[in-house]
């Protein structure tokens, strides 16, 4: 159901008046709450049920005073969207507690899409104006340390729960401020959940999960929303509780359950253009903490000749994303960055550090039915004259149609290769059984080297 201001913005009647008369209601309702109840809103002795409880309280008692007549769903709607401004996050609170959404996109205060099931849909859900938008956009920024104006409009940032926020403002967005939130959940998705979504199969889990533990580095390679963080999760939670484990993001979004897991966040620069931490400056300092493991959230820059470099100095297992469209554009993608760490280091150079640093890239896609698949596990088996050669183990069967509902049945299935780190897992105390390799229907000339 659209709220009372929504269809108010629409030009629909309801008791109370005009459009600018209820806007003026909820903003003198907001103000008073505000002015009242002010200091308990940083008083960490209160609860946030003893919050709500007052805050409703309050709530009920100046609506008796403004004596405005409103019918009792309008009533509800009414201290519901007061509620979301002063506690929550305005008019999008309520699509961050669905469970069924996966983002939130708010281009501008007037228009609001959702993704669900990786498909976008715009919602009725709007602010009352541009500075009601931004006031939401900065009580989250603020929430993390982070800030945003017009000297600096661009920020990302995360919500309590994890789930990451990317704002813009104008003059470099056109139509007003923009807010991304990528929702991540309380509870992370484990292995088991990722099979029963269809994003891998049993065999490749139990693959995977073999090579985290037997310390082979890994490359998650992906397109934008494709599930690269939370397949880097899944990985992660499959490291032995007694390593220690540096994580680097530029805004902490992975949620580890081991004991010794240490999170490191990037800063942006002050207002005087000073201070900023980048994830290179925090992958260098890593080196000093005594990691078994080095997780970089994503790599982008030039910190991808310090991950290469970490992965060949002792840090076996570690782990990074990378936005990429294949296992091939995920090495160019990494060489590119290499480059960009302000070095002269000769192409074949930097391909020998990749060849050695790197053992397995996956591959990440969003189906035309908007689920989330990995593609490709494929091997970087090392160099052959001046190419790194890749050997795919697991690969996607798009030749198996789609379903009378559009989805896709394609499964991974083994290529019939087996990887050539076996022997290293094997030296470690994990076997692979043959059975896994088993080729399951491919035409050969489909998966050679590449």
């Amino acid at each position: 159901m659209s709220s009372l201001y929504e269809r108010l913005r629409e030009g629909q009647p309801a008791e109370g008046g005009r459009n600018d008369q209820m806007d003026a209601l909820r903003q003198r309702i907001q103000h008073r709450v505000v002015t009242e109840l002010g200091p308990l809103f940083y008083d960490t002795t209160v609860t946030e049920a003893e919050l709500r409880s007052r805050v409703q309280t309050l709530l009920q008692v100046v609506l008796r005073e403004e004596r405005v007549p409103l019918s009792a769903p309008d009533k509800v709607q009414l201290v519901q969207d007061v509620m979301d401004d002063v506690l929550g996050h305005g008019p999008i609170e309520r699509y961050l507690q669905d469970p069924t959404v996966d983002e939130v996109m708010v281009n501008g205060p007037h228009q609001v899409f959702v993704e669900r099931s990786g498909k976008l849909q715009a919602v009725e859900a709007t602010f009352i104006d541009e500075a009601h938008l931004r006031r939401v956009i900065e009580r989250i920024v603020a929430a993390v340390g982070r800030r945003i104006d017009e000297s600096s409009p661009m920020v990302d940032a995360r919500l309590p729960d994890g789930s990451r926020v990317n704002a813009i403002y104008p003059p470099l967005s056109i139509t007003g401020p923009y807010l991304t939130i990528r929702k991540f959940a309380s509870d992370p998705f484990t292995a088991a959940d990722l099979v029963r979504f269809g994003s891998f199969t049993t065999q490749v889990s139990e693959f995977l999960e073999a090579c985290v533990r037997g310390k082979v580095n890994v490359l998650v390679s992906g397109g934008t929303s494709t599930g690269k963080t939370t397949l880097l999760n899944v990985l992660s939670s499959f490291i032995p509780d007694e390593e220690r484990i540096i994580i680097i993001e530029d805004a902490k979004e992975l949620q580890l359950h081991q004991e010794h897991a240490l999170s490191l966040e990037a800063r942006p620069r002050n207002t005087e253009g000073r201070g900023e931490v980048t994830i290179r400056d925090l992958v260098r300092n890593s080196l000093r903490m005594r990691p078994d493991r080095i997780i970089v959230g994503e790599v982008r820059s030039g910190e991808a000749l310090d991950m290469l470099q970490a992965m060949n100095t002792g840090h076996e297992g570690s782990l990074t994303t990378v936005h990429a469209n294949s296992p091939r554009d995920a090495l160019s993608r990494v060489e590119t960055m290499t480059l960009m760490a302000g070095f002269d280091l000769p192409v074949r150079a930097i391909r020998e550090q990749m060849a050695s640093a790197l053992d397995v890239i996956v591959q990440l896609s969003r189906l035309r039915d908007g689920t989330r698949r990995i593609t490709h596990v494929t091997e970087v088996e090392g160099m052959e004259g001046e190419v790194v050669v890749l050997q795919d183990i697991f690969l996607f069967d798009h030749g198996m149609g789609v379903d009378e509902e559009g989805k896709a049945r394609g499964l991974l299935k083994a290529t019939g290769l087996r990887p050539k780190f076996a022997e290293k897992l094997a030296d470690r105390g994990i076997s692979l059984p043959v059975s896994m390799f088993e080729s399951e229907g491919f035409v050969r000339a489909a998966v050679g080297r590449r």
